[in-house]
């Protein structure tokens, strides 16, 4: 099933994404991402799936870091870094047991809050979503749905098009007692100082 990407279908959207362990292809605020709702467990666990992923854990988006809270991260982690948000800036967090589902083990999770009105507006009626890029292991990241369709075919429960995406991967930190490490620079530089350039 394919829904058109627009604010009066977020209702609808949001109740299609909570129904169940589902799982869906979406605008992020970067690329197209397969996503599903992280506090349903078996949805998390399906998109994990169908990426072949392990060990190697998505990043959660919220539209807050209550958001963050409220699922289980313990704040003191979030302060430290939501200066870089919202924005297309991934932060490695630590993520406790209770969380091993989203983390895979890990013991860590890349957190985002999107720099994007659709999608802090779809994510306040869903709450957090566990993301990957919509792609197969080694192949380009999904610009249109008909590339996002053609790796997942109809094992995906709902494509939600939002029309061609030029954006670029989320840039990766992780911060270390208080010193700033980059992983992958994306979409927005953060110098050596760990600083917007």
């Amino acid at each position: 099933m394919i829904i058109t990407y627009k604010p009066d279908n977020f209702e609808n959207i949001a109740a299609k994404l909570t129904d169940g362990p589902t799982v869906a292809v979406l605008p992020t605020d970067t690329v197209y991402g397969i996503v599903a709702v992280a506090a349903n467990q078996p949805a998390v666990q399906r998109l994990y799936d169908l990426k072949s992923r392990v060990k190697k854990p998505g990043t959660l988006i919220a539209a807050s870091i209550d958001q963050f809270v409220e699922l289980g991260i313990p704040r003191r982690y979030l302060t430290a870094v939501e200066r870089y948000w919202p924005g297309a800036v991934s932060v490695i967090v630590p993520a406790g047991p209770a969380l091993h589902y989203l983390d895979q083990g890990a013991g860590t999770l890349a957190v985002r809050v999107p720099d994007q009105p659709e999608i802090a507006q779809l994510l306040r009626r869903t709450g957090p979503l566990m993301t990957s890029s919509a792609n197969l292991p080694g192949e380009p990241e999904s610009r249109t749905i008909a590339q996002a369709q053609a790796y997942f075919g109809d094992t995906i429960d709902l494509y939600i098009d939002g029309g061609e995406r030029q954006g670029a991967p989320s840039t990766v930190l992780r911060v270390v007692d208080d010193a700033v490490e980059v992983l992958r620079q994306g979409a927005v530089y953060i110098n050596e100082k760990g600083e917007r350039a």
